[in-house]
Parts: structure tokens; C-alpha cells; sequence
């Protein structure tokens, strides 16, 4: 899929829309599926398109791509969401080039996260550019950038306390039932969906509200069966959800189905209930809001809690922000030294010719050098021209540099 043409960074972009302009609800209407990321690729061809990937979670949905105009993005992405057009661009961001790089890095640190610091959002990016790749959407350009990216955050959880402490959506819930439900020991819960997140959320359950009262139901049930044996929790098939929802106190729902998993008349008359919806889309009927017996929180809502942690976070995004530096820096001197491949391999092989040359021959017959491999001090050469074309480009005087350079070794 990939075009041999090199990808220049002023035709990368990333168009998206996040927490900071629009509400969870809005966002749910521009979250992609695992099925939509598929067709979303299976499209891009027809709209120009040949390396990208999208982004979507509870806080953004963001496609990126490299492409002779952002349009060409958001038409595609909008063209297999349930939001249309005109909402996204009223809504949305557009980044380019530099821009656009430095936004990927932001993201990638957690610094643009609802949460600061969270840290999950770096499987999510794992996770798209390995759909991507899959179907050969992922290019030279974009996988360089990708593994700075990763490599930067890393850097940042190792080196800063930005992810310092137990902050995420997942924790966040917990938090939020530590702090406001008595008697939780008592207390039936109900957790529908075991991907990433949920499984993320299980574990937080376990460890700090020390209950083992946990009932597990995912779309595929094995994935429950497993975590419930692996955590000795209890887990239900789908088929019994409306029994296990009447029976539980507390319901966590982190799933990625397009549509409401719990409905209104699931919750009517079936006691009082507390509901922590983690999904985008909502996976809890907007209905079973106006129920007196029900308490729906989302994920904005979580976000809105106040942590000592995050204040200690705050004051060390100088420190990742420099090491987020240091890491683009690497990237641009790759660029660099791409945009001058074809020049240095140019000179590579003028080197080769010179090498092989009557002239040349005769100039170094009183040395061994004309009769051992050449390329170890031809790549001498070409690694010292590339060092210099970093620190200032002199076009062909870097040319003529080399072959005195290569020279000066056969005389050696």
C-alpha cells in the first residue's frame, strides 16, 4: 500500500477531536470500532490515502496520516462514524507538520490525556499502528515517528513521576467507590467487558477495595472465564446480563459496543444501583439517567475528581516536556538525513566506480588498499559526509571533500 515516494513532514497530519471541545456523548458519536478501523482502511486508497492510522478512546478519536490535505482525512474518518462532517470540523483540531508531530509526542506522554499522565493511552497507540501495519498502512515515515514517540514516553515514566501515583479512568472509578459507597465489602459488582480497560478496572477492584464480590461478563466469554480463574472472581455468560445487573450494587461497564449493553428497563424497580460507565460510545441507555434508584457516572464525570497525585503530576511536565524535546530533535535529524539519502548514496556509488578505475588503481598500486573490500572506508567517508551535511549542507563541496577524504586513505 505504501508509496516508495518519501513521506515530507509538512504532509503529515492529524486532524481529531478530544475531551477539551466536546462532551463524552459527542465523542461517541466519532468513536471507531475494531469493524470501522477495518473499513477506514479498506477506504483509504479511494481517498488518496496510504499511510495512517486512527485513535480512538473514552478521552479522543484522532486519524493521522500523511496526505496532501487534512480534508482527506476527516472525510474518511467521518465517512464510517456516526457523527457527521460539519459536527467534526466545528469540533475538531487540525495539526500539520511540526505541529502535528509534537501533538503525537503530547499524546503519547499523557500530557493531552483527560487524566494527566495516564499512562494507558501507550498500548492504545500500540494497538492502532499494529491494525494499521497489519494492512500496510504503516510506512517509513510514520513508524520512525511511532517508536520515537514510544521511546520518549518510556523515557518520561522512567526518568519523571508524571505517571507518578495510581491516577487513570480506571483507577478513577475505584477512587470514586472507595470514597462514596459504605459497606462496600457488601456490596454485589458487576463488570461487563474484560478488554484493556476492564481488565485494567478488575485489578483496581481487587487490590484496593479488597472484595473478591466481582462478577465478570464479556462479549466473548472465554476472555471472563480466564480473568475470573486468574483473580478468583466469579464470571456469567451474556445470556444471564439482565439477572446479573438486577442482582448487583455496583456496575462498571467497559465494553466497546456500539450501542447501549445496559438498558433502562434493565434498572427499573431493580433496587438502588450505582453505574460507572468507562465506554465510548455510551454503553449505558441516556434513559437510565433520569431513574431515581440510579446513579450513572461517566467518564467525564471521573475526571472531574480532585487527587493530591495530580498536582504532583503538574509539576513534572517541564521535565517530560524536555525529554519530549530531546526525542523530536532525533526525529528531525532523521528527516534530515532521509531527505539526503539519495545524495549520499549517489556519492556511495561514485566511490565504488572511482574504486575500480585504472587511474585509481594506479594511484594506489605501491598500497594493499586497491586489493581489500573498499566498503568499510567508503562508509568511513559517506558516515563523515552525513555528520557534516547535518551541521551545515555545502551541497557539492561535501562531494569533493569525499573524494580527497577516500583518497587520502589509499594513500595511507
Amino acid at each position: 500500500m505504501i508509496s516508495q515516494r518519501a513521506a515530507d513532514i509538512a504532509n503529515f497530519f492529524v486532524a481529531g477531536i478530544n475531551y477539551k471541545k466536546s462532551n463524552a456523548i459527542t465523542r461517541g458519536q466519532f468513536s471507531v470500532g475494531p469493524d470501522q478501523y477495518l473499513s477506514i482502511l479498506e477506504k483509504a486508497p479511494a481517498f488518496g490515502l496510504q499511510e495512517l492510522f486512527v485513535l480512538s478512546t473514552c478521552n479522543r478519536t484522532e486519524i493521522y496520516g500523511v496526505a496532501e490535505t487534512a480534508q482527506q482525512l476527516t472525510e474518511l474518518l467521518c465517512s464510517e462514524t456516526n457523527g457527521d462532517l460539519e459536527t467534526f470540523n466545528r469540533l475538531a483540531y487540525v495539526k500539520q507538520g511540526n505541529a502535528a508531530v509534537q501533538h503525537l509526542f503530547d499524546v503519547g506522554a499523557g500530557l493531552d490525556s483527560q487524566i494527566l499522565g495516564d499512562y494507558e493511552i501507550v498500548g492504545q497507540i500500540k494497538g492502532a499502528i499494529r491494525v494499521s501495519k497489519e494492512k500496510g498502512f504503516i510506512g517509513a515515515f510514520i513508524e520512525r515517528l511511532v517508536n520515537y514517540v514510544l521511546q520518549s514516553s518510556k523515557a518520561i515514566k522512567n526518568e519523571t513521576s508524571l505517571s507518578g501515583g495510581t491516577v487513570s479512568v480506571s483507577f478513577a472509578a475505584v477512587q470514586y467507590i472507595r470514597e462514596n459507597v459504605l459497606n462496600v465489602l457488601d456490596k454485589q459488582i458487576l463488570l461487563i467487558g474484560t478488554g484493556k480497560i476492564g481488565r485494567s478496572t478488575c485489578k483496581n477492584l481487587v487490590d484496593y477495595l479488597d472484595t473478591n464480590n466481582i462478577t465478570l461478563i464479556n462479549r466473548t466469554e472465554e476472555k471472563a472465564v480466564n480473568l475470573a480463574a486468574e483473580l478468583k472472581l466469579e464470571s456469567a455468560p451474556l445470556t444471564q446480563l439482565a439477572n446479573k445487573i438486577a442482582e448487583s450494587d455496583i456496575i462498571l461497564v467497559a465494553t466497546n459496543a456500539p450501542g447501549p449493553t445496559i438498558l433502562s428497563s434493565h434498572l427499573e424497580g431493580k433496587g438502588e444501583k450505582l453505574i460507572i460507565d468507562l465506554s465510548i460510545p455510551f454503553n449505558v441507555e441516556s434513559a437510565a439517567r433520569s431513574l431515581g434508584n440510579v446513579s450513572v457516572l461517566s467518564v467525564d464525570d471521573l475526571s472531574k475528581l480532585n487527587d493530591k497525585t495530580l498536582a504532583n503530576r503538574k509539576a513534572e511536565v517541564p521535565k517530560a516536556k524536555a525529554i519530549i524535546a530531546k526525542y523530536i530533535a532525533e526525529f528531525n535529524d532523521w528527516i534530515s538525513m532521509r531527505r539526503h539519502a539519495p545524495f549520499l548514496n549517489a556519492v556511495k556509488i561514485k566511490l565504488k566506480e572511482l574504486h575500480t578505475s585504472p587511474m585509481f588503481f594506479n594511484y594506489t598500486s605501491t598500497s594493499s588498499f586497491a586489493e581489500i573490500n573498499p566498503d568499510n572506508h567508503i562508509q568511513r567517508v559517506i558516515n563523515g559526509m552525513a555528520s557534516k551535511i547535518r551541521l551545515q549542507n555545502q551541497g557539492g563541496c561535501h562531494y569533493i571533500e569525499a573524494i580527497n577524504e577516500f583518497m587520502a586513505l589509499a594513500a595511507s
